[in-house]
């Protein structure tokens, strides 16, 4: 059995990337989990990220940066057959 593909997602409230990297990756695959981080609510993250959100992680790998696309799908799909 399979457990629950958990992806760190570091956004900031009002961005419409991080909006559509969310409905994309939720759509892509529903049974994700995804953690949405604030990189406003820490400075070092705001340092780290800046403007380039969104940023998805999955066990410490960057899974995408900015724009979901179908090369993010067939990480996923890897991803997936791991779990």
């Amino acid at each position: 059995m399979r457990g629950i593909l958990e992806i760190t997602l570091y956004s900031r409230p009002n961005c419409c990337l991080c909006e559509d990297a969310k409905s994309a990756l939720l759509a892509a695959m529903p049974e994700v989990e995804i953690i949405e981080i604030d990189v406003d609510s820490d400075s070092s993250l705001c340092n780290l990220y800046g403007n380039d959100i969104p940023v998805a992680i999955h066990d410490g790998q960057e899974l995408f940066r900015h724009r979901f696309d179908s090369n993010c799908l067939r990480m996923f799909g890897n991803l997936n057959q791991s779990n």
